[in-house]
């Protein structure tokens, strides 16, 4: 049972990078979903470290596709952002966690790329439901904005990832790991590049350049906070990863509402003294949807990957 030790671990530090990225996001440390986008994109060169491993040129049109599928990857996460700038942690990650699996084999099962079976296509239909119940703004009534800020960037979020992962699945199998995970993050590179071309973006980012000259120790601060929620990202994914090759596939993925209920756990704690950081609603009956939505999301994502 140690893969299981490690898929908890690995969920845990996804929650951490869930909520870093609304505390950097609500405090205003990075001023706006588009900047913050921009220096993820830079970040990603970093993988370029990787190079000495087994670095290679991707073969005929797999440069092309390694390059489009980060760039889509990089618009998906830009989305993120805006969701999480708007919304609730607690609500956004699980709606984006439920949009991926299902626009995944949605688009999978058109292009022939997965094949959806009779159980899958029930918890497709549980996703939904779930993803709904933790969306909706309760108690509904006539006039009133029905899903929370925020849920049509998350939805947009999950279905850019999701063409990105399948693009990622096909390139995966033609090319070697090093090799496609660096060239997708130049295609991400490429994406924050194209940000500065919109007038008000461009602005902004240059703006965070001067700001951060202005005052070094504010920056070094932001800089170490953003840096340590990237790693905390890059830890989850390396681990699920590893815990793939020692358990079930299966209970993994479903064990990603672990990482909701982190995300739940945390926020509500940190809620207390950054109220006007997290905006969560904690009130008896938000938290009894949000666990009601969590365990059914969960129970979707179970049957999907079955």
């Amino acid at each position: 049972m140690a893969w299981l030790i490690i898929v908890v671990s690995a969920y845990f530090f996804g929650s951490l990078s869930n909520v870093g990225d609304k505390f950097l996001l609500g405090s205003k440390r990075i001023s706006s979903a588009p900047v913050y986008a921009f220096y993820v994109g830079l970040f990603g060169l970093g993988a370029f470290l990787l190079a000495p491993f087994g670095l290679g040129f991707p073969t005929g049109s797999n440069m092309i596709w390694c390059l489009i599928s980060g760039l889509i990857f990089s618009f998906g996460i830009m989305l993120l952002f805006f969701s999480i700038e708007k919304a609730e942690a607690s609500r956004v990650t699980p709606v984006v966690g439920a949009t991926i699996p299902l626009a995944t084999f949605i688009l999978g099962g058109i292009f022939g790329i997965e094949k959806l079976t009779e159980l899958q296509i029930v918890g497709m239909a549980i996703l939904i439901l779930g993803g709904l119940l933790i969306s909706f703004d309760l108690p509904l009534k006539i006039g009133k904005r029905k899903f929370f800020s925020g849920f049509y960037y998350a939805i947009g979020a999950g279905t850019f990832i999701a063409v990105a992962y399948l693009l990622f699945k096909i390139i995966s199998g033609q090319e070697d790991f090093i090799t496609w995970y660096v060239w997708t993050r130049m295609g991400g590179f490429i994406g924050a590049c194209i940000l500065l071309a919109v007038p008000i973006w461009r602005k902004n980012i240059f703006k965070s350049f001067h700001a951060a000259k202005k005052n070094k120790k504010q920056a070094v601060l932001t800089g170490g906070i953003f840096l340590g929620n990237k790693i905390a990202g890059g830890a989850s994914t390396l681990m699920l990863n590893y815990a793939i090759g020692l358990g079930s596939v299966t209970l993994i993925n479903a064990l990603v509402s672990m990482q909701y209920v982190f995300v739940l756990i945390i926020v509500s704690i940190l809620h207390r003294s950054k109220a006007h950081i997290f905006q969560e609603k904690l009130l008896f009956w938000d938290w009894a949807q949000k666990i009601a939505a969590i365990v059914i999301i969960g129970g979707g994502v179970f049957l999907i990957y079955k």
